[in-house]
């Protein structure tokens, strides 16, 4: 069975204070609304309605928690830089998503998802200069891969790696595509990897909580 599949809804949060009590190793997805990161989400879950999908960006609000099959925990946070959002509400948001990846200690690794036609935006960028210091992996989809030719998502790839390659081996890329359901298979493989599993099959007794060398 894969990482993914079977993963149960646990809770949502709307305040750091409302954040659950530390009970497993978490695996953060964030990424620009709208960027495709719920899609991706149910297709590596193999669920159709997992995360909320929509085409208008910003209807996500909470950071919601998703229990896997290993024990640890898929955590979908609120996408971000969408400018119709009013302005208390995207401070609201950023307090929340801030709140969380600098403080939580069973944070193991961010998902950070990107567009392949409009990649490494200043906002993404932020968000890598501000998370890769820590130490922990972190690992980039670029989804929607299917909307440009072959060569040309080849060429996004090489140099979205080349320009992130500064921030060392703990930094890694890869395609994506919801909708041809292509990548899934090295995603599941790298965030193994993070977990400590030999394969991304599930089979792991629950993962003990970890605590990261270094904080953000």
């Amino acid at each position: 069975m894969s990482l993914f599949r079977n993963a149960q809804f646990e809770i949502s949060i709307a305040k750091p204070s409302g954040l659950p009590p530390l009970s497993g190793a978490e695996i953060a997805f964030a990424g620009r609304s709208n960027a495709g990161k719920s899609s991706a989400i149910n297709t590596l879950a193999g669920h159709v309605r997992l995360a909320f999908v929509s085409k208008t960006p910003g209807r996500t609000q909470l950071i919601n928690f998703f229990r896997l099959n290993c024990g640890a925990l898929l955590v979908d946070l609120p996408g971000y830089g969408y400018a119709a959002v009013p302005e208390k509400i995207r401070r609201q948001w950023q307090g929340l998503i801030e709140a969380y990846l600098k403080k939580r200690e069973s944070l193991i690794g961010l998902v950070l998802i990107m567009d392949v036609r409009r990649p490494l935006t200043d906002l993404d960028r932020q968000m890598i200069d501000w998370f890769a210091p820590s130490g922990r992996p972190l690992h980039v989809l670029l989804t929607k891969s299917d909307k440009l030719s072959r060569g040309a998502a080849s060429a996004t790839l090489q140099a979205v790696r080349r320009e992130l390659a500064g921030f060392g081996p703990q930094v890694t890329v890869q395609l994506f595509s919801s909708l041809k359901k292509a990548g899934v298979e090295e995603t599941e493989r790298i965030i193994a990897g993070w977990l400590g599993l030999g394969a991304a099959d599930g089979s792991a007794g629950r993962q003990e909580t970890k605590t990261p060398d270094q904080g953000i």
